[in-house]
């Protein structure tokens, strides 16, 4: 029974996407914090009960990213149509996500699934401290916009954090000519 538990706590944050979202278009920025901290919860607590537990699964690896980026795009393009953020951050991030997502299928393909490291982690706590700090803004009303540095903060770690990709899967081999073809 305890098994499923981490899967079914990543599944839960697919659910809490639309709360999150539609609590954000109603700019009901307490609500939108309580759903984003609930589906953060859920990932700290997901990821713990399966090392913890050593219920560490292929889907875990595979889909806790996903919910995570889900999450992460979902807002910051609600953001970006509200006039938050630039529009052309949110195509940075399409790039930098379409990159990892056709890597790691590739990679996936090879029987190896790509688990995250401290600098894909780093690019994503700060784009949440960064969503956090403009629920804030708007709800207190505060006319100094900080949140701006953090989320180009955050889009520096992003594009740091593909490099690293990038270079920790050549500098396995994965990227060299023999190893590109696909496994039949």
């Amino acid at each position: 029974m305890l098994k499923n538990v981490p899967n079914a706590l990543t599944i839960a944050r697919f659910i809490i996407i639309p709360f999150i979202i539609a609590s954000l278009i109603q700019n009901n920025y307490i609500l939108t914090f309580i759903f984003l901290t609930l589906s953060a919860l859920t990932d700290v607590m997901d990821g713990y009960i399966a090392r913890k537990f050593d219920l560490i699964s292929n889907f875990g690896k595979l889909v806790d990213p996903l919910a995570d980026k889900t999450t992460q795009i979902a807002i910051l393009t609600t953001l970006a149509l509200k006039g938050f953020i630039p529009l052309w951050m949110i195509l940075v991030i399409f790039i930098k996500e379409f990159a990892m997502i056709a890597g790691a299928s590739f990679l996936y393909g090879k029987d190896l699934v790509v688990s995250s490291k401290w600098y894909g982690k780093l690019a994503t706590v700060l784009f949440y401290v960064a969503i956090v700090c403009s629920l804030a803004i708007k709800y207190f009303d505060i006319d100094f916009k900080f949140d701006i540095y953090v989320y180009y903060l955050a889009l520096v770690f992003t594009i740091f954090s593909l490099c690293m990709y990038f270079h920790a899967f050549y500098a396995q081999g994965y990227l060299k000519k023999e190893n590109l073809r696909i496994n039949k």
